[in-house]
């Protein structure tokens, strides 16, 4: 059975980084893309940043471009998401996911889901 379990979310102050890890078990993540996606109080689960199964090939959100970054260790069966800059508008719950697509951006394309980890950035 595959787990995807996030950690690493908390209050912080706006201007403040923190980093979200998310770790698998039942799955090797090295053959999957992953994807971390959010999803604020009232609105839809929205895409924030992918990264291949090799680790180069990244993509991200235009609203979070040059604030967060997304890497990956496949030893360590571990997806990782630095924050950095944060903003009231990032406050959300942070969802990581996986999928066998090449390059996946909407929700349905994400087959497996983490439970969740919540960051909310205080003015």
């Amino acid at each position: 059975q595959v787990q995807l379990v996030e950690s690493g979310g908390g209050l912080v102050q706006a201007g403040g980084s923190l980093r979200l890890s998310c770790a698998a078990s039942g799955r090797t993540l090295s053959s999957y893309t992953m994807a971390w996606f959010r999803q604020a109080p009232g609105k839809e689960r929205e895409f924030v940043a992918l990264i291949g199964w090799g680790g180069t090939r990244t993509k991200y959100a235009d609203s979070v471009k040059g604030r967060f970054t997304i890497s990956r260790d496949n030893a360590k069966n571990t997806v990782y998401l630095q924050i950095d800059s944060l903003k009231p508008e990032d406050t959300a719950v942070y969802y990581c996911a996986s999928t066998q697509y090449y390059i996946a951006l909407t929700r349905s394309e994400y087959d497996y889901w983490g439970q969740g980890t919540q960051v909310t950035v205080s003015s």
